[in-house]
């Protein structure tokens, strides 16, 4: 389990619930380590100031994120977390590895419009 606040997603039905039933949503898959914490805590951040996004977390080595794992989005990657933004259903952008406020803000205000 990851110990964040974020809405945890522990299956690919519930995966597909969310991104279906929610227009903007940021998942950020990974684990409780030095690359993921730093981008939970971001996204723990910004759940007020973007009230418009849905922000979820989901653990790498659950044999369910192979929803996550299998995106051709995501091929090549070589760091965790991976973090998937989804419009309607659909990825719009996927980035890998520790990223910072900014670079999460920017793809937010990019993909899904400013609050």
């Amino acid at each position: 389990m990851l110990y964040t606040n974020l809405h945890h997603i522990e299956t690919a039905e519930d995966h597909a619930d969310i991104i279906n039933g929610n227009e903007n949503v940021m998942v950020i898959c990974g684990r409780m380590g030095p690359m993921c914490i730093p981008v939970y805590g971001i996204a723990e951040e910004l759940e007020e100031e973007y009230p418009h996004i849905k922000f979820c977390d989901m653990e790498f080595d659950n044999p369910e994120a192979y929803v996550i794992r299998n995106l051709p989005e995501v091929r090549g990657f070589m760091g965790i977390p991976f973090t998937i933004y989804y419009k309607n259903g659909k990825v719009v952008k996927a980035t890998s590895s520790i990223q910072t406020r900014e670079q999460v803000t920017a793809i937010l205000d990019e993909k899904f419009g400013k609050n």
